[in-house]
Formats: C-alpha cells, structure tokens, sequence
C-alpha cells in the first residue's frame, strides 16, 4: 500500500479539555461546529495530555514523597525531587541523555520516553501517561465512528525528546483501526516502518504548537492497513 501524497488539519478552535470530560463528544463537537464530516480512512490523531486529562490522570506534587535517589537524582539535573519520583515510579529503568539529563526512562508500559512520560501540570501537579493508550484510542475510535458513521483509525500522539539531540519530536502512544508497521520492500531489501510514528511526527507539525490549542488533527489520503494491533504490539518490552 503506498501513498503519494496526503493532507493534514487541525481541529480547531477546540475547547478547553477538562478532567472528565468527555472526548470523542467534544471532538465531534467541533466537528459539527466547523461543518467538518470525516471521511472513511481518515486518521484522527489526538495529543495525549487531552486524553490524560480526560481520563483524570493528575498527581499532586505534595501527596509524593521523594525518595534518596530521587532527590540525588533531582539535585543533579535541576528537576522538581517530587517529579523525578514519578519518573522513578513509572518506570523499570532510566539513564542521563548528558550529566544534567534529560532523564530518559523506560516507562512501565514499555515506551522509552523523556522523563517517562510524566507532563508537569502547573508548579503544584502532574499529568501521567493514560493507563492504556491502545485501549483509549479504541475507546475514541469506536465512539467517532458511532457519531460520524466513518470508518476511521486513531492514534494517540505524544512530544518526546530524543537521547542523542536537543529538542522535541511525536511518538506514537497508542492507536487502533490502523497497523503500527508498515513493510516497504524496493530491490530486494524489506523494510519495517513505525507507520503510527511517521503519522504521529506528521500530525506534530500543527498539533500543540505553542499558542493553539489544537490538541486534535486529521490526516486524510494516508494508505495503510487496518488492524487493532495497537502501538504496544511493535515494542521490544512489552508491559
């Protein structure tokens, strides 16, 4: 399945998404507000501070207690001590990108992430990763294709830095109606291709952009095969 060529756009103005509230609901919201019909094979790709948020996946700062490593940990790259606990809570293993970090951990769940996911929520907070991003994108998609009769995919997209350069890229987190792999095959040689990636990385370029809460986009003209497979399936340590 190859494709040449393809569109992207954000939902937008989107409201304010807060904890409870209803997702899929007010994705179609907007859809119907903006006159927007989504079309079979359409990609919905979500941010996933929404979806945590949405799923109530707050931590207050001042219910954790930092323990000895966490405060080494937090002293040596200038972290809050109660976030660099989260992080040591949430994850099975974790190094320093430099002596100063960032701190690149292995989340429970089995994605390698900057500080395991773990989103700072204003001074006094925290966002966690959803607890299962596979079964929250299926959760959305089932619900959009219920409201808007078209058979879609979703993947659920999250920031992350990588551990040899500075800056942010998007990962996919979770996904459902699409198959995480791609395989390209081209003189003899076959490849494998995180597909959910590549569209999260693409769905990045307009979604979160400082100054827009735009935390919603599709991507329409992508081929890909359908599958419920989810994210977790392409990892190398599974949860």
């Amino acid at each position: 399945m190859t494709t040449s060529g393809f569109s992207a756009f954000a939902l937008e103005p989107f409201p304010e998404v807060r904890p409870g509230d209803d997702l899929s609901g007010a994705i179609s919201d907007v859809l119907t507000r903006t006159r927007t019909d989504l079309r079979d094979g359409d990609i919905v790709v979500v941010a996933s501070k929404v979806v945590s948020i949405a799923e109530k996946r707050h931590v207050d700062l001042a219910a954790v207690t930092p323990s000895p490593e966490a405060q080494e940990l937090a002293a040596r790259t200038g972290k809050p001590a109660a976030i660099v606990q989260l992080i040591l809570d949430h994850s099975t293993e974790h190094f320093l990108a430099t002596e100063r970090g960032p701190v690149i951990a292995r989340h429970r769940l089995g994605y390698q992430l900057t500080s395991a996911g773990i989103d700072r929520a204003g001074t006094g907070g925290a966002w966690l990763l959803p607890e299962d991003p596979d079964a929250s994108a299926r959760a959305l998609r089932d619900a959009l294709t219920r409201a808007t009769g078209a058979r879609i995919a979703v993947v659920i997209a999250d920031s992350d830095g990588r551990a040899d350069r500075r800056g942010a890229t998007v990962i996919s987190i979770g996904a459902a109606g699409i198959a995480p792999l791609r395989v390209t095959e081209h003189d003899g040689k076959r490849q494998e291709e995180t597909l959910t990636d590549l569209i999260a990385a693409a769905a990045g370029i307009i979604l979160g952009q400082r100054g827009r809460g735009a935390p919603v986009a599709v991507l329409r003209g992508l081929a890909y095969e359908p599958s419920d497979k989810g994210v977790t399936s392409m990892l190398h340590h599974r949860p």
